[in-house]
């Protein structure tokens, strides 16, 4: 098999959340184990970090890399989903895993592969640990893919966890409050092991302090450690810091400068723990991210006139932001592409949103995406004016075509919205 070949051989022979959502989660850790024992405990091999949460876990894991990175560790990477190319989800310094690397990976071990029926996430977590330990990483950080506690990357025993914030996600498995939601998350605080908590309600602080308790496991509130003195926003934020001085970040969504102060609580401890981490780092991590990570779709300018914006937010806690930045934005018309996936709080989203905008429902291209028609009439119901249309491509062009110079395109709602707009994004004219 090629590359192409092989990926679509997982896609059509294991579950993959990202395309068919619940059907693909599986609860517990035995195949995880097998997986481990089989491929002789790759995780074993090299030192990690294990960055969880509802929001933010994408962007503080990608920083947290870019900053080991500048200061000279050979940094593994390990994130989900994916916008454009599966091997997004597995970097050595930002440098995508190699396609033959796949294709061999999954050839010689189709056969086992199938006797355990493996999730995706599964086989794709197995993939990475196997990849960062041939590659003999310094260091990897490994993002939860759902929840953590019984998340098949929680297998590792890290030398920091980090869990951003709780909010209102993936409740069919998860829970239906906070507490049930963090007790799941707070899974992978570890014996002994530091933990950074980013943000905090008075409930889920209960649940992450008796944990880490329990645990003996020295907790760190990041919120009760204000490293982010002031904050201005210019192409992405400037941070004037308590312990790291003032730096650019090139990350530019409002939601970034709690991120921020999470991972600089983050980096405290990491150099507590004996790593080197100089100011030099810091700001070179920061500054530039994307560039060292691969990080897209976090408040991605991608044209300024008009000015078109792209960001993954696409739960209630997310939206909010997102909301609130497009409200301080001048404009003559704000144009909106939205689409979701089925099993979100839609109703939840759509009434967040600026009801003067115009919209343009659409789907993305896989099978737990929201119809736009039955979108749009949701839409409706909150007062919401717009068309809907089949494809992101269609929408996006829509908008470009009523937009002036003037306006403001914003896209997103979904995860796979933005990778829609950005696998395609040499058929639009950005300028």
């Amino acid at each position: 098999m090629n590359y192409q070949e092989t990926i679509q051989y997982l896609y059509d022979s294991v579950p993959m959340f990202q395309q068919v959502g619940g059907k693909a989660y599986k609860e517990g850790l035995e195949n995880t184990y097998a997986l481990d024992e089989h491929f002789g405990y790759p995780h074993r091999k090299f030192r990690s970090i294990h960055i969880g949460g509802t929001n933010g876990k994408g962007s503080c894991s990608h920083t947290i890399a870019a900053i080991l990175q500048s200061a000279g560790y050979k940094v593994g990477l390990y994130t989900s989903p994916h916008l454009i190319d599966f091997r997004e989800r597995i970097r050595i310094n930002g440098d995508m895993i190699p396609e033959q690397y796949v294709i061999d990976f999954v050839h010689r071990n189709r056969s086992y592969f199938e006797s355990l029926q493996l999730s995706f996430f599964e086989l794709t977590t197995a993939l990475a640990f196997h990849y960062f330990a041939y590659s003999n990483v310094d260091v990897a950080i490994i993002e939860v893919g759902l929840g953590g506690r019984l998340d098949c990357t929680n297998i590792i025993s890290p030398d920091l966890s980090v869990i951003t914030n709780i909010s209102y996600d993936h409740t069919q498995f998860l829970g239906n409050t906070l507490t049930d939601i963090a007790t799941e998350k707070a899974g992978i605080i570890k014996a002994a092991t530091p933990v950074v908590i980013g943000e905090t309600t008075e409930a889920t602080r209960q649940v992450f302090s008796y944990k880490a308790q329990i645990q003996k496991a020295p907790i760190i509130f990041a919120e009760d450690d204000i490293e982010i003195l002031y904050s201005e926003m210019n192409h992405g934020f400037t941070y004037q810091t308590k312990s790291f001085g003032t730096f650019q970040s090139e990350l530019g969504g409002t939601y970034q400068i709690i991120n921020a102060n999470t991972i600089l609580n983050a980096i405290k401890q990491l150099q507590r723990l004996g790593y080197t981490i100089d100011q030099q780092a810091v700001c070179n991590g920061f500054g530039h991210v994307s560039q060292l990570t691969g990080l897209m779709g976090r408040w991605h300018v991608l044209a300024q006139s008009p000015l078109t914006i792209c960001d993954t937010g696409h739960n209630t806690a997310g939206i909010k932001y997102i909301v609130k930045q497009l409200s301080a934005l001048k404009y003559h018309q704000l144009h909106i592409v939205i689409g979701m996936v089925n099993d979100k709080d839609v109703t939840g989203v759509l009434a967040l949103l600026p009801r003067d905008a115009h919209y343009y429902f659409t789907k993305a291209s896989i099978p737990r995406a929201l119809n736009e028609v039955e979108l749009k009439e949701l839409a409706q119901l909150h007062h919401l004016q717009g068309d809907s249309y089949p494809t992101v491509v269609e929408a996006v062009k829509a908008a470009q075509k009523n937009s002036l110079p003037e306006d403001v395109i914003f896209v997103g709602g979904s995860t796979f919205i933005v990778a829609d707009l950005l696998s395609h994004r040499d058929t639009f004219d950005f300028n």
